[in-house]
């Protein structure tokens, strides 16, 4: 695990958005470490995808800050929060069953083939370099130690869950993404499968990615999780490290916004609920 005296990659500065009369997130305070878990916990309607939408660029927020490695960054766009090294895998994976794995992990950023000669580069059409693709794709899943995909060009119509989890992130961390987001990676997934996919999200920590997860599982949150931020009708009700809570603490964090025997600081906890 990283120390977090360091500077973080992600930190997001009293942000706050609203739909119309609706007051989503109210100044809220996020912190992503590299080489660290951090889970993102609330109820429905808390605001954690509001945020991460901010976060990714396809909502603006209204106010606040945005601070990427040490200097504020404007995200106004899915491009831009890629360009800063951001990724988002969404619950719906975004995968093509028609396609392999290595296509699925290249769609939409395909690599072209390049000529050697100048001449040759502007009379011939520049195809898809599927042997690069392949052999990048290949490399990624084996950095990840990824055993359970037997070949990038099997289909992802024949893959399992776990899998299919397992191709969408190592897709993200394909394009040399600094912050990974996981929105609920294990929701529909059976116990060996999660354990494989929960594997991976350490392994990304280890790696020196700042991983966000969002889950509803305290188990798989405990079982990965450095630090936990609680999100309570879009305040943050907590940000404390995952060694100083117990379950049962957040899930009244979760439910009820406080925890009455955690002990936090008025600062640390939404007193204003």
């Amino acid at each position: 695990m990283t120390s977090e005296t360091g500077t973080p990659l992600l930190e997001l500065q009293r942000i706050n958005k609203s739909f119309g009369a609706v007051h989503v997130l109210h100044d809220v305070d996020f912190t992503v470490h590299p080489g660290q878990v951090t889970a993102l916990v609330g109820d429905n309607g808390a605001g954690k995808s509001t945020l991460i939408k901010c976060v990714a660029g396809i909502y603006p927020a209204d106010s606040g800050t945005i601070v990427f490695e040490g200097a504020p960054v404007t995200v106004n766009s899915p491009r831009d929060a890629a360009a800063l090294g951001i990724e988002v895998v969404y619950q719906d994976l975004a995968l093509s069953d028609n396609l392999d794995v290595a296509q699925n992990m290249f769609l939409g950023r395909e690599r072209k083939r390049k000529y050697r000669l100048p001449l040759l580069q502007k009379l011939l059409p520049r195809t898809l370099d599927e042997a690069a693709m392949e052999e990048a794709a290949r490399e990624t899943l084996a950095r990840l130690s990824v055993r359970t995909v037997a070949s990038v060009r099997q289909q992802v119509a024949s893959l399992s869950g776990g899998q299919r989890q397992t191709v969408a992130i190592a897709k993200a961390v394909l394009w040399e993404s600094k912050v990974v987001i996981l929105d609920e990676p294990t929701a529909a997934l059976g116990v060996a499968q999660t354990e494989q996919v929960l594997a991976l999200v350490r392994r990304l920590a280890e790696a020196g990615h700042g991983v966000v997860l969002i889950s509803h599982n305290m188990n798989d949150v405990f079982e990965v999780a450095d630090r936990i931020t609680a999100l309570y009708l879009g305040r943050v009700a907590a940000d404390v490290k995952a060694s100083d809570v117990s379950r049962s603490q957040v899930v009244e964090l979760i439910t009820a916004g406080r925890s009455g025997d955690l002990g936090l600081a008025p600062s640390t906890a939404a007193e204003s609920i």
